[in-house]
């Protein structure tokens, strides 16, 4: 009998400290938020608009670049089949920038023909970037050769290959006026050093090696100067046909 006492003395114990320690803890659990839906964080969109605010941080809203920096360029209005072609090589690190990189790291080829749709579809104003100063002569030259290049050291013209008025032809060649001259300078020279590339044949990597250092600023600065024609659109496919030096162009994505 006294054993069965402490038996259940000793349960009755154990049942009042629990209730004890329940009763302490209670206000604790009271003062925290329940956890319930209404609470949670709401789920991220599933739209193109959110999928494509990686881009549009740097790029503009509707890819009309950002001329005040000179390094952003503009992706709208530019063929969709050349953008898709530089988020692939972004991709596969024939074109080099960390942000764009791995910004495009896990995406698939549909994701990325998306969003090169997208921005090939906007149609926005374009607007001018700052030109440095530079002589007459240099602007004549970044004329020549953008009109007719330079056919002693095997430099063929950019409008042969970007369309009579340089702005671009489908599907796969990009326009080059309307963009910043720091930027068009920038790439020209990434090319030269094989910074930038992608897919056989790599044109530009080929006409790019035999510029100098003067005749990029040349080239750059006349195209970033260069009054903008009515129709900025993308000449039709096979309406130019392209050096042969630099081999079939159609689907590498040459250009800058």
């Amino acid at each position: 009998m006294p054993r069965l006492t402490r038996d259940v003395v000793g349960r009755t114990l154990r049942r009042l400290s629990f209730l004890a320690l329940s009763l302490l803890l209670a206000p604790a659990f009271a003062a925290s938020p329940a956890v319930s839906s209404s609470s949670a964080t709401p789920p991220v969109p599933d739209t193109l608009q959110q999928r494509i605010a990686a881009c549009t941080a740097c790029h503009g809203v509707h890819g009309e670049g950002s001329p005040g920096s000179g390094f952003f360029p503009r992706l709208a209005g530019k063929p969709a089949g050349y953008l898709a072609r530089q988020l692939a090589d972004f991709q596969n690190g024939l074109r080099k920038y960390a942000p764009m990189e791995y910004t495009v790291r896990g995406l698939d080829p549909a994701y990325l023909r998306e969003i090169a749709g997208y921005f090939s579809a906007q149609q926005v104003p374009y607007a001018r970037s700052k030109l440095p100063a530079l002589p007459a002569a240099t602007l004549q030259r970044g004329e020549q050769l953008v009109s007719v290049g330079d056919p002693a050291r095997g430099v063929p013209a950019c409008e042969r290959c970007h369309g009579s008025q340089l702005t671009g032809v489908e599907p796969d060649i990009p326009g080059l006026v309307g963009l910043p001259y720091d930027y068009i300078s920038a790439q020209l020279g990434a090319w030269r050093t094989h910074t930038r590339a992608t897919v056989a044949p790599d044109c530009m990597a080929e006409v790019a090696g035999r510029l100098s250092e003067s005749d990029i600023t040349a080239v750059a600065a006349w195209l970033a100067g260069r009054e903008l024609p009515a129709d900025m659109h993308a000449q039709p496919a096979g309406s130019v046909q392209p050096p042969l030096r630099c081999g079939v162009l159609a689907g590498n994505g040459a250009g800058t």
